[in-house]
């Protein structure tokens, strides 16, 4: 006799009508919202899937069907780091006990304090004044030494990075109201300086517990005792993977094959560089390249570096029209001119002055400044007159070629230039120095008329105006430089100086023809909404073209925009400077710290503590204020004056 049992199981029946409620629409919704989560920002990333990885934690997928326990690293220690702080009574951390595992075995092989109080924090050091105030401030960079324990070495503050003020001076209470962001700052430092030193150290997750931050260590960059790894030789020489690699290749018999196979020949395009350069350089000047001279010029003597002084000098005689000689003087640099004057007239009996035909002196027993004769006897015997007052003309040469002229009367029975003369002295001073050549050398005038390169980057004095094969927007400032050394110097002006740029060229490496794209353009161009038009090749070598109705499926409505909202929160200006503390230099030391949150499907802004909403949930657009603030930083670094000096 054989019995039988009857095992009831619970069934689950889906409906159609409930199968059909959830569109794909709507999976696909359900499906990013819990991408979003996992993934949406820095710290969703960080704590579901960078620091589980480093610390050999359970990582979920998206839907937190499956987990697994990833082993990026070697070793691993959950007591990597630990810094404990101790405010004093100025607001100063008074002391900051730090343990450290340097081996990564689980226990703390060195225990130190700091030698110095904590007044200001920085990026990758710390600022230690006389306690309660910003006196007497010393600047210290986080370092390590030779056995790998941290240290502070005494810099220069702009050395540091992102300096703030924590003591009473900047206000109460400022190291326990903001715990947690100054133990993660205080600690980031000596972790930067840490993994600087050992490449191999990675950072999985921080952990606050009061005056206590812990850092959890692994050990993720490579599975070496030593410290020192080929692999970031590249760091301090990013060049030198170019040429490892091409090295690499060559040794390698599956990239060989590869790019000689049929995928591997026919179009390439190959990167090539070039430079447009403002090339200065100079042409020495001396006197005579600058200031040229001729006519009755009777002699010339120096009288100094870049001076000279020439004689206009004749004879006269008693007739109604007295000789004029003239001497005409052109500079080629009127800027180099420094002066022009006439420093001398002298005569026997008489002489009369002139600058372009312009009375302007004159020597004799009386004065003569009129296009007639001079009043009195041209044959006196009373000597030679004098007259030293000196006649600038500095204005007239640099205006143009000048003359300048001595009209002479005189008489008496001696010979030439005895007692029959006048003469007019003229002195030149001139700053000879050198004069500026430039020219444009344009090594990139083939690569842009070529029709298969195209430009992909470019920069122009620093300044990023073109990457990726699109125009950033950006454009430099007109740079002011100084060119030369010691008297030969200038300073000019350009709107730009260096040009560099980065062309992708396609290169026809082997006998491959063109894809046939003649199909798809037919496709675009006779296609509506509602037509599909379609053109293939037939057995016998024509064509058939044909159409068929076509309808895009229903792509649903979507937002206008991803809703956001911008709060912001009150912040005391603590942030240091070589100058002091900002908010010293201000006439209210609070300002403002500005977040853009984004809004869930309630519409109700997530503001966090202390937050107070500015701009409720909405399409909102700030980047007419975002450009106004990045051109004024921009406009004003480039009023900055840089200086390098001997410290």
């Amino acid at each position: 006799m054989s019995s039988r049992c009857l095992i009831l199981l619970p069934v689950s029946v889906i409906l159609p009508g409930l199968a059909s409620a959830q569109t794909v629409e709507d999976r696909a919704r359900a499906v990013a919202e819990a991408a979003r989560a996992k993934s949406g920002d820095s710290e969703a990333i960080l704590e579901n899937y960078i620091n589980p990885g480093l610390g050999g934690r359970l990582i979920a997928t998206v839907d937190k069907s499956r987990t697994f326990t990833p082993n990026l690293a070697c070793q691993k220690t959950a007591n990597f780091l630990e810094l404990l702080i101790q405010p004093g009574a100025g607001g100063d951390i008074a002391n900051v006990r730090i343990a450290r595992d340097k081996d990564i075995d689980g226990n703390f092989d060195s225990v130190s304090t700091l030698p110095v109080a904590v007044s200001g924090i920085c990026a990758n050091g710390v600022i230690s004044c006389q306690p309660g105030s910003w006196n007497g401030c010393r600047t210290f960079q986080w370092d390590v030494d030779a056995g790998g324990n941290l240290k502070l070495t005494e810099v220069e503050m702009p050395e540091l990075a992102g300096c703030y003020c924590i003591n009473n001076s900047c206000g109460a209470n400022l190291v326990m109201g903001n715990l947690p962001s100054v133990l993660k700052d205080l600690g980031g430092g000596a972790i930067g300086a840490l993994s600087t030193h050992d490449p191999r150290i990675g950072v999985a997750d921080a952990r606050v517990n009061g005056p206590l931050i812990q850092y959890v260590g692994a050990q993720s960059t490579a599975c070496s005792p030593e410290p020192t790894l080929p692999q970031t030789a590249y760091r301090a020489n990013p060049t030198a993977i170019q040429g490892d690699a091409f090295a690499a290749s060559e040794a390698n018999s599956l990239f060989q094959s590869l790019a000689g196979s049929p995928a591997g020949t026919g179009r390439a395009e190959q990167v090539r560089a070039c430079t447009i350069e403002r090339e200065i350089s100079f042409l020495p000047l001396t006197y005579d390249d600058i200031v040229s001279a001729s006519g009755s010029i009777y002699s010339v003597r120096d009288c100094g570096e870049g001076c000279r002084r020439y004689r206009i000098i004749g004879d006269g005689d008693c007739s109604s029209s007295p000789p004029i000689f003239t001497a005409r003087f052109e500079v080629s640099d009127p800027a180099k001119l420094v002066s022009a004057r006439i420093v001398e007239m002298g005569a026997d009996d008489w002489v009369q002055g002139r600058i372009n035909g312009r009375i302007v002196g004159s020597a004799g027993p009386r004065p003569w400044l009129t296009t007639g004769l001079p009043s009195g006897d041209c044959r006196t015997d009373g000597g030679a007159a004098r007259n030293y007052t000196p006649y600038d003309f500095t204005a007239d040469l640099r205006a143009g070629p000048t003359t300048v002229s001595a009209r002479v009367r005189g008489g008496g029975g001696g010979g030439p230039l005895t007692t029959q003369w006048g003469l007019v002295d003229v002195e030149i001073r001139v700053s000879p120095g050198c004069e500026p050549r430039e020219r444009l050398v344009d090594l990139c005038a083939g690569y842009g008329a070529d029709p298969k390169c195209r430009l992909d980057s470019e920069t122009v004095d620093a300044v990023q105006t073109f990457r990726n094969g699109v125009g950033t927007g950006l454009r430099p400032l007109p740079q002011t430089r100084l060119f030369g050394t010691g008297s030969c110097t200038v300073q000019l002006t350009r709107d730009f100086f260096r040009r560099e740029r980065t062309y992708k060229c396609v290169v026809d490496n082997g006998a491959l023809s063109e894809p046939d794209l003649s199909r798809g353009a037919y496709i675009i161009d006779h296609s509506t909404e509602t037509i599909l038009a379609d053109r293939v090749r037939t057995a016998d070598g024509g064509m058939a073209a044909s159409t068929r109705p076509f309808a895009l499926p229903d792509r649903g409505s979507v937002p206008r925009c991803e809703a956001i909202c911008k709060t912001r929160k009150p912040k005391a200006n603590t942030d240091a400077a070589p100058a002091g503390v900002v908010g010293a230099q201000q006439t209210n030391p609070t300002g403002w710290d500005t977040f853009y949150h984004a809004c869930a499907s309630d519409n109700v802004c997530p503001a966090g503590p202390g937050e107070q909403i500015v701009s409720a949930c909405g399409c909102l657009d700030d980047f007419p204020e975002a450009v106004v603030m990045m051109q004024a930083v921009r406009l004003a670094g480039a009023d900055l004056a840089c200086t390098a000096t001997a410290r």
